[in-house]
């Protein structure tokens, strides 16, 4: 079961777009400010993933025994009904990010970083998709992660983690108690080989959520999950 760690992922930020998502107009005072930050965030930003290649080792109602590591979700299972193996990873803006980041005091300016970070967490989910999708060629894929759903909550990171073992702490993300991520922009989950395109949003009911990438499907639960009685 091979694992790795991706720590020379390549980090860019475009001001342009950078400026726009918070609404920093061309001309304003805080452009120049906005440039000096991006400038220092893309010198010491290092994102980076852990991954593993594992095997699908046994299936209950709502179980995946993966490594000799039990995830406990309904969802999870029947999305993993026809894989044989899966790529559970963490992806990470990176400890060096973060530590830059804790020398900002300026309000405003923590949040242009806060941004900067998750520009970089989701450069390094990409990248790694792309890795898995060269190097094991799995054809198309999905991810789940924990937290996203109640089936799924983010208790469920220990497990996730152990599956992945040192490849984390290489990368320096660890858990604290409450199964929160450290660095706190940094995402876990389970790719997982599909001919059926799966978004944990189409399973969520929140409104207004800024990360919703896919419409809510109210009967898709009851059409594809729940269990036959």
């Amino acid at each position: 079961m091979e694992s790795g760690v991706l720590n020379s992922i390549p980090f860019q930020i475009d001001l342009e777009q950078l400026a726009k998502q918070l609404r920093i107009k061309e001309g304003s005072n805080h452009l120049e400010k906005l440039r000096g930050l991006a400038e220092q965030a893309r010198t010491a930003g290092k994102p980076k993933a852990a991954y593993r290649m594992a095997y699908i080792e046994e299936r209950t109602d709502d179980q995946v025994k993966v490594n000799g590591i039990v995830l406990s979700s309904r969802v999870l299972r029947v999305n993993l009904d026809k894989a044989h193996r899966v790529f559970p990873f963490v992806a990470t803006c990176g400890r060096e990010l973060e530590d830059w980041s804790q020398g900002i005091t300026d309000i405003l300016e923590k949040y242009w970083a806060d941004t900067i970070k998750e520009m970089a967490v989701r450069q390094a989910v990409r990248y790694l998709n792309e890795f898995l999708l060269d190097h094991f060629q799995p054809g198309k894929l999905s991810r789940m992660n924990p937290g996203s759903l109640p089936d799924w909550p983010l208790s469920e990171q220990k497990p996730l983690f152990s599956i992945l073992g040192e490849a984390v702490r290489d990368i320096g993300v660890h858990l604290t108690d409450h199964c929160l991520m450290l660095p706190i922009k940094s995402v876990s989950g389970i790719w997982f080989p599909t001919e059926e395109s799966f978004e944990s949003c189409k399973l969520c009911p929140r409104e207004g959520c800024p990360g919703r990438r896919a419409v809510y499907d109210r009967e898709l639960y009851a059409r594809k999950y729940a269990r036959v009685t």
